[in-house]
């Protein structure tokens, strides 16, 4: 069911912006520059809001876990851009060793063509959550229908597949624009970022990868990995089956117990 959509105090701002504006241009219509330089102004505020994943300006973001689960020394591993056939399953027998649960952020035409390994995700203790259809680049780019399309189409998929309804979306790089929060609220989503990011996708480096994400690491974190899209360390494998028993055994060490993002957020 959808839920209703109460618009940020930033996207409140714009339209009081854009309202005055208007009303400016018809009642003095020589202060025009000026005007047009206020809007201007405003939809640059708006587009670099969309360009940082972890802005809470265009709307709810969770890029740290409740204050319950950070005091029940809670973090969350969540693990982007699969399913992926070669390395999905590798992760998840490194997570069930060390007794770890993570949330997937799957792209839903990979789903669609490894359906077998969306429900093995599940049916090993984690949850699948929705990571777009296309995974496009141009995501932020998107108007709001497309943007809807995309978003529901991904959400059909990995409910039927997995038999459970993704509670919460990940645009494409983390990011978007202000058509997103009005969105995910009509497909009842909720927009998750991380705490921090490795660059896993770009950086082979599993020691510069390691660092990056336990880096002042405490309770309530949220930690990026990515199964899909994983750069290639020197010997050929996915950088995260090299990081992934180091960052566990880190986790273990100062006592922080890697949940779901749906357990963490009741």
């Amino acid at each position: 069911m959808p839920r209703p959509w109460t618009p940020s105090p930033a996207i409140k701002a714009s339209f009081a912006v854009h309202a005055a504006a208007v009303g400016g241009l018809l009642a003095v219509p020589a202060q025009w520059p000026w005007l047009i330089g206020a809007l201007a102004a405003n939809h640059a505020l708006l587009t670099a809001a969309g360009l940082l994943p972890r802005s809470t300006l265009l709307g709810p973001n969770l890029t740290r876990l409740p204050a319950a689960a950070a005091a029940r020394r809670e973090i969350a591993l969540t693990i982007d851009d699969g399913p992926d056939p070669e390395v999905t399953p590798r992760v998840l027998d490194l997570l069930d060793a060390a007794g770890a649960r993570a949330s997937f952020f799957c792209i839903g035409w990979r789903a669609r063509e490894n359906p077998a390994l969306c429900r093995e995700i599940v049916a090993r203790g984690h949850r699948i959550e929705n990571h777009g259809d296309a995974h496009a680049r141009a995501f932020a780019t998107f108007g709001p229908g497309r943007m809807r399309a995309d978003i529901a189409a991904a959400q059909a998929t990995l409910s039927e597949i997995s038999g459970q309804a993704p509670r919460f979306f990940r645009a494409t790089a983390g990011l978007r624009n202000p058509f997103l929060d009005p969105v995910l609220a009509g497909l009842d989503l909720k927009l998750a970022a991380w705490t921090r990011r490795p660059y896993d996708t770009r950086c082979a480096d599993p020691d510069i990868v390691h660092a990056r994400l336990v880096r002042d690491l405490g309770p309530g974190d949220i930690l990026l990995l990515h199964d899909g899209h994983a750069a290639r360390d020197s010997a050929g494998q996915a950088v995260i089956l090299a990081v992934l028993p180091r960052l566990l055994a880190t986790l273990a060490e100062h006592k922080l117990t890697p949940v779901t993002l749906a357990d963490a957020c009741p």
